[in-house]
């Protein structure tokens, strides 16, 4: 392949190889089987246990046994500097943070990724922003096999070229990679703390509540509906449409899809402001999330609002109902949310007085959450338009300030 395609005119102190050169990149799951699950035993981190900036998170991973953790870290050798990939699915290319070992919980990792360790003839920061590069994703995206089920075998993964430029650029490009990751990391956990919090306090409120009602008596559900997707004016414009995909942790600020404002006049969706809560009710059920911004919504979701209820009690009331609809469903298939599953709802009611308490801390947290949101948003933009320049050797490094 001709690098020249891929990353243009490259300076000429700078070389090109291939992954598999400057890393080991690892796929112990030869039969892409995941191991059985057990009730007490250790995390089991798969696609579904990253938050929106590809964390490796324990929080509601699977368990398995001690036998299946000690073949993993066998084979996967993960460190501090690994770096996760996913090779099928709907996920493919996503890059994935995985948790510290140094003192922590011991971890296996699903089948959908491969690991890749850095090597010592590359920085392994560097190599992170390449992985995470559009260069690198652009050369994955054409070795794609599958159309049910897309993937990308390990030794075509190998065989994705690298830009290597001197230790020293490598370095300072490192140096910028991680300074942004680390922000973004900052934020994340300071929103995990802050939620947790508001989610404690709302758990004390509500279970000294003692009034009754119906969950449709106080929340309101509504719906959305999609453009016809083959009139192209009604598509790629400014307004975000929200799917199932782009629920976030707890908001989403942009979306996989937008529509036009003529899309958004021939949907059956509302442009829905920010905290509205949105479900998901088909494909994947039962995802409760808060739009940052306005935006639609596709039919696969509903749209909750308060009568006269805040929204973020509205967002907390749902948690709850939602939690009971997948306890009820304990054994069957939980494929779907129907208006009717809420209307059988009941709920406990925090008094007046109770709510103006949990609203008064809880406002500023959720303020403070989506401002961090935004920020990383913006971090996140910096890091996919500056980096790609800096690998190419468009900026000199050495002029960027941290």
């Amino acid at each position: 392949m001709n690098y020249k395609k891929i990353f243009g005119e490259l300076p000429r102190n700078w070389t090109v190889g291939t992954l598999d050169q400057y890393a080991e990149v690892i796929d112990p799951h030869p039969s892409h089987r995941a191991p059985s699950e057990v009730s007490d035993g250790y995390p089991f981190l798969g696609i579904g246990d990253l938050d929106y900036y590809g964390n490796a998170t324990f929080d509601k991973a699977r368990h398995v046994g001690l036998e299946i953790i000690e073949e993993h870290e066998h084979n996967y050798k993960i460190t501090e500097t690994s770096i996760g990939y996913a090779k099928m699915g709907n996920t493919i290319g996503k890059v994935v943070s995985f948790p510290s070992r140094q003192g922590k919980t011991r971890f296996a990792v699903s089948p959908a990724l491969s690991v890749i360790n850095p090597n010592d003839q590359i920085n392994p920061y560097y190599l992170r922003a390449v992985v995470e590069s559009n260069a690198f994703w652009g050369q994955v995206n054409g070795k794609i096999t599958g159309s049910t089920r897309p993937s990308i075998g390990i030794q075509q993964l190998r065989k994705i070229l690298i830009p290597l430029p001197p230790e020293a650029i490598q370095e300072r490009i490192g140096e910028i990679w991680k300074a942004i990751y680390d922000k973004i990391s900052v934020n994340t956990n300071i929103n995990d703390n802050l939620q947790q919090q508001a989610a404690a306090l709302f758990a004390n409120f509500y279970d000294h509540a003692e009034t009754e009602v119906g969950f449709t008596e106080i929340i309101q559900i509504l719906g959305g509906g999609t453009p016809k997707t083959g009139e192209s004016s009604y598509w790629n414009g400014n307004v975000p449409f929200f799917t199932p995909k782009d629920v976030g942790l707890p908001y989403t600020l942009s979306t996989e899809k937008t529509i036009t404002e003529e899309g958004l006049a021939h949907c059956n969706s509302r442009l829905y402001p920010v905290n509205t809560v949105f479900v998901t009710a088909r494909g994947t059920v039962g995802k409760v999330g808060l739009p940052g911004v306005p935006m639609a919504m596709n039919q696969s979701c509903y749209a909750l609002v308060g009568k006269e209820t805040h929204q973020l009690l509205v967002y907390f009331y749902t948690l709850k109902a939602v939690d009971r609809l997948k306890h009820k469903a304990s054994g069957a298939v939980f494929d779907a949310i129907t208006t009717r599953d809420f209307e059988s709802e009941i709920i406990m009611k925090l008094s007046d007085e109770d709510a103006q308490g949990f609203l008064d801390v809880a406002e500023p947290i959720y303020q403070a959450v989506l401002s961090n949101s935004i920020e990383n948003l913006r971090l996140a933009a910096l890091r996919d338009s500056l980096l790609p320049k800096l690998m190419s050797g468009e900026i000199d490094v050495f002029d960027i300030q941290l």
